[in-house]
This record gives C-alpha cells, structure tokens and sequence, in this order.
C-alpha cells in the first residue's frame, strides 16, 4: 500500500541534543517506489501533534537541501517527514507532477498512521517546484489539511524559467538582445521540440479546486527565480475564485527564492553548506510565519484571506508562444539546404565551387551554433553565458562572427557564379538551388533569432 511504512531504519528513534526526535523511515510512493526520509518531532510534545510533509523544489535534492526547515517546524511541535526526492522517473528530460504528488500523498498517508500525530492535520509544505506539487496533492486528497508554498510560481515552467534565466543573466551582465534570444525564440525551440518537460503544466486549474483547504503562499521579497508578484497576485485570485477564505498570501523581509537570509536575491548569507554553496539561514519572520500559521489551522482557528503588497519585481516576464513550429522547421530547413551541396558533390563527384562550399560549411556551422549556444543556457543555466564581454557572451560573439562570414560568403559566392563562364548547366543549378535559398532564408531567420542585433 503506497505510503506504508516498511522498514524503520536503525536506529529506529534517536534524540540529539538539540531537543529533537528523529525517526529513519522508509515507505513507497507513487508507482510503489520506496522512498527514504525522516520523521522529527518534538522531544517530549504533547500530542497528539499537526504533521506536515515537505516537498522540495526542482533536481533530485536529498533531504538535507530541507534539514533547516524540517527542524524549524519539529521545534515549533510540528512533527515533519521530509524525504529523499525520487530518481526513478524523474529527470532533465522527464517531469511528472503527478508522481510527485503520488509521493507526497504517501507520506501524507505516512505521517497520518504516526503515533503521535493527529490524522485530521497532516498538511503539506512546497519549494519552488513543490508550489506545483503540494498544490496538485491537496486537491487531489481531502486528507491534506492545509497548504504551505515557498516560492511557487504562478505560471508554467517554461515561462518561469525563461524569466528565472533572463533575471540571472541580466545580473550577469548580459544585454537585452541575447537575454531576448533565451526568453524568445530558444524557449520556443524548447517548448516544440519537447526538451522542456512539462513545459505548459498550467496550475491556475490546480488552485481553483482548492475550495477549502488553507493555503499559506509566501515568496521572498527577494526572489530572483519566479516572478514574486506576478505569481502573488495569480495565487489570490485563482483562490478567491476558488471560494477559498482562508487564503494568505505574504512576502519574506530580506528572503531569496527559498525564504533564506539573502543581500540582493542572487547569494545566500549563513546557514549550512549544500553542493559547496551557501543555502542561508532562516529568517526569524519566516520560520516564525509559517509555524503559526500552521498551529493556528490546527487549533480550528485558520487565518482569514489576506494579501500583503507585494514587493517590487526585478522584470516583467513574457510569453512563451504556443505551437511555435517554426522555430524547429526554420534551422531544419536551413540544415538541410546548407548540407544539400556538399552530399550532392560528394555523391556525384561532380566538380565543387570552393566559395559554394565555403558558403555551405560555415551555413551549416552557423546554424548549429546559433541553436545550441542559448540552448546550452537552458540546459546549463546562466553559467553556459560566461564569460561576458559588450554586454554578450563570448559564445555568442563567435555566433555572431559566423552569422557574419555567412553572409560575406554567399555574396563571394555569387560574385563568382557571376564572374563564372560558361554559364552553369540546368543541373549545376539544381545543385546550387538548396544552397541559394538556404542562405537567402537564414539572414531573416538570423534576425528573428536575434544574431543580428
């Protein structure tokens, strides 16, 4: 039964000195996967206790990247699983919300068969891509009692990321024109080619059926990875269209995308070190905030709507068009008529027109490049931009240099069919034609994937 504790771990309960009990537990998730966690609570606590259930954000986090607000919620008498995420079908290329709320539910399930624990107030905690899960899990069970996100996002992931990259890459050092490149037409390239996995998950429908269920929706006044306010105002009104009266929507003073003390958004200040980074400490009005608000819904006395003014937003985010089938068949296209020359000569052993085929090589090098450089920014993250140089990456210099040498090599070229006697026959032109158009069609397609500006 998915949720089931199996195999307590050994020890099966131990006490730090820190006041905590933490219990090594194992249980199956969603398509009966066992997962790994930890169950704290309270040394000595009254029960029985409200339960909540944390679920971290995007990547395969262990337990650890959460241990600072697992204990901060077992201090407040809040006993907490939070567990090793899933590998097992979950990965760059394949996301599925719904496992992952299969896997929140069971450790809802979990907790609620916990001694200790009252089963009526097991609710759920979610991180950034877990503002997408915990949401999806409670309107799916009415055994979640209330919700909790940090840093969620109110639009798809395709269009947060895009403005999660183009925010980093401004702070980079990146202009305008590139950073309008990754939002544009390589979020597009993404979206149609399916790279992006669940690109268009769209959560409006997900928190219009949470009628009953308190939400607590907080973002740092610092998030730099989902657009806060937008995301803000989305999550109030889809949960007052959703009749929803215990509602509150808050900022954390001072807090980054993960509520964690933080100077500007992009570093960390304190806590402990995950990856060889800093993920910063707590902000007192946080863990303070989320913990009573927490035991106020489980005293039967949840806070009523409320919406505190959002902060200032970093940039406005842009959206990503759907269907865009062009931004995959352009550069195919423009493959295929830059490579048509060389296998035709190659095949026929036909004589070859040394500018043509300069024309042909550098067509098809350009086409790679100007696909994959942004491309790598989205795999990669903001990192793939460095080093910056004019306000660009180098990278893109490079791109930009061989968009260049295309055009200078096919006026070359037609210099020399013009210069070129006799005239070519029918079939030189057959072979010449691919070539021709392609490179006629890449200075447009050079502008619209932004190489030109």
């Amino acid at each position: 039964m998915a949720g089931a504790l199996l195999l307590p771990a050994a020890p099966r309960a131990y006490a730090d000195g820190d006041g905590l009990v933490r219990q090594e537990v194992t249980f199956r998730g969603g398509g009966g996967l066992v997962l790994h966690g930890t169950v704290l609570s309270k040394n000595g606590a009254p029960g029985p206790a409200p339960g909540i259930i944390l679920v971290g954000g995007s990547g395969s986090g262990p337990r650890q990247e959460y241990r600072q607000e697992a204990e901060a919620f077992a201090r407040a008498g809040i006993t907490t699983l939070v567990y090793d995420k899933r590998t097992a079908g979950y990965s760059r290329l394949h996301v599925d919300f719904g496992l992952l709320a299969d896997d929140a539910l069971a450790g809802v399930r979990l907790l609620q068969s916990s001694s200790g624990v009252n089963p009526r107030q097991v609710g759920l905690w979610g991180f950034s891509e877990g503002g997408w899960v915990a949401p999806l899990a409670a309107s799916r069970s009415s055994d979640v009692a209330f919700v909790v996100t940090i840093g969620g996002s109110g639009y798809d992931p395709l269009r947060t990321q895009a403005w999660n990259l183009t925010t980093h890459l401004r702070h980079q050092g990146v202009g305008g024109p590139f950073r309008r490149t990754v939002a544009g037409p390589t979020a597009q390239f993404m979206a149609v080619t399916g790279l992006f996995p669940a690109a268009d998950y769209d959560p409006l429908p997900v928190l219009e059926r949470l009628h009953r269920t308190p939400v607590l929706a907080l973002w740092g006044d610092h998030d730099m990875q989902v657009p806060p306010q937008e995301s803000a105002r989305i999550f109030s009104e889809a949960l007052a269209r959703a009749g929803n009266r215990h509602a509150v929507i808050g900022f954390v003073a001072g807090g980054a995308h993960n509520g964690h003390r933080t100077s500007d958004g992009f570093d960390r200040i304190g806590g402990p070190l995950f990856h060889g980074k800093k993920l910063g400490e707590l902000t007192p009005r946080y863990a303070q905030t989320m913990t009573s608000w927490v035991r106020a819904v489980a005293a039967g006395h949840p806070p009523a709507s409320s919406a505190a003014p959002a902060p200032a937003q970093a940039l406005a985010t842009t959206p990503v068009p759907d269907h865009a089938w062009y931004a995959w068949l352009a550069p195919a296209l423009l493959l295929l008529g830059f490579a048509a020359y060389p296998t035709s000569a190659l095949l026929r052993r036909g004589p070859v027109l040394r500018p043509v085929r300069w024309l042909a090589g550098l067509g098809l090098l350009a086409v790679v490049a100007t696909v994959a450089c942004p491309l790598a920014v989205f795999v990669a993250g903001n990192g793939a931009a460095a080093p910056v140089v004019w306000g660009r990456p180098v990278s893109w210099l490079v791109v930009q240099g061989l968009a260049v040498a295309v055009v200078v090599s096919a006026c070359v070229s037609a210099a020399a069919l013009w210069r070129r006697r006799p005239t070519p026959n029918c079939a030189a032109w057959l072979r010449l034609a691919p070539v021709g158009l392609a490179a006629v069609g890449f200075v447009p397609w050079a502008v619209w994937s932004g190489v030109a500006a």
